[in-house]
């Protein structure tokens, strides 16, 4: 018997509505060969507000973790908030699953829409493919904030015993649930509080509208970041920048923000929540907005240079 009512699909639609009475509206860009991005943008970009880009993790799309920010950043800011790719509504026909192709493909749907200059919010993922934009784009990129992202993990840390999982593959099988069984596993080592007891009805609910489509490609996607990384390869981003994690992380142990700390040196600024796990936009959604805003409107800019014949230039 055909399912008539979808929790998860009614939720989606909420999230799609807050969106839109927020200002932002849905556009898919043709970014060439095969490649299609979709992204929230303001209806009507201000002048004289900053620019912010949200990049979302593995999971669901977009609007599921970034929802419970957009209405308090639209005052202040134009908020981009894209699906990467193989998520949502954003797909490609090339090979290529490395988080740098993943930023440039956000980097293209960015300019599509006339933004030169934007800071990066990046949870998880999002923080890996954040990184891999202010690394690429140092002129574009204004300031950086990454949320439990180990972009400074090496592919030696999982077989040294750094993380619950012991293989690639199983971490796979967690991140991209198939089960309810796998779904309270991820839940599990997402959340320092995990809610209890959660009917498999609901889980399998959410499976089949979230977590089915692009499975390979994410997986790819997955095995991609763990592939030969260390951290001598590891770029030093040269915008200012604020580290964000949950004490319990076990998705990202927080041994890897105070490596990634020590990589950027005065350059980056670490803040630590308690009682919080990976999914810090969840379990301490106001503290991670009041950050994210203090740092973002806050912080000074570095001089900005421009290159004229080939020399640096300070500009004021």
């Amino acid at each position: 018997m055909a399912k008539c009512f979808s929790i998860t699909a009614t939720r989606d639609s909420c999230f799609r509505y807050s969106f839109a009475t927020a200002g932002l509206k849905s556009v898919t860009t043709d970014l060439g060969s095969g490649t299609f991005m979709h992204c929230w943008v303001p209806k009507t970009p201000k002048e004289h507000k900053p620019n912010l880009l949200l990049i979302h993790g593995i999971g669901a799309n977009a609007m599921w973790q970034w929802n419970d920010f957009i209405s308090k950043l639209v005052p202040s800011f134009n908020v981009y908030v894209p699906d990467l790719l193989f998520f949502g509504d954003s797909y490609t026909s090339q090979p290529d699953r490395t988080e740098a192709f993943q930023a440039r493909c956000v980097m293209g749907t960015v300019l599509a829409h006339g933004v030169k200059r934007v800071s990066v919010v990046g949870l998880s993922y999002g923080g890996f493919v954040g990184y891999s934009m202010a690394a690429q784009f140092p002129e574009a990129v204004e300031r950086v904030v990454l949320g439990c992202a180990g972009v400074c993990m090496e592919e030696r840390d999982m077989e040294e015993g750094m993380f619950e999982v012991k293989s690639v593959e199983e971490a796979c099988e967690i991140l991209l649930a198939q089960t309810p069984e796998k779904m309270r596993e991820l839940m599990r080592i997402t959340f320092y509080k995990p809610a209890q007891k959660v009917p498999s009805c609901f889980l399998n609910d959410f499976i089949d509208v979230m977590c089915t489509e692009y499975i390979q490609e994410r997986k790819e996607l997955i095995k991609a970041l763990h592939k030969d990384r260390k951290l001598s390869d590891l770029p030093k981003i040269t915008q200012p920048i604020l580290l964000i994690w949950g004490e319990h992380d076990r998705v990202f142990p927080v041994e890897l923000a105070h490596r990634l700390k020590s990589h950027l040196g005065e350059n980056a600024e670490l803040v630590i929540f308690k009682n919080a796990g990976h999914a810090i936009n969840v379990e301490k959604p106001k503290e991670l907005f009041k950050h994210m805003k203090s740092f973002l409107l806050d912080t000074p800019l570095p001089p900005q240079k421009h290159e004229i014949n080939g020399i640096s230039r300070k500009v004021d």
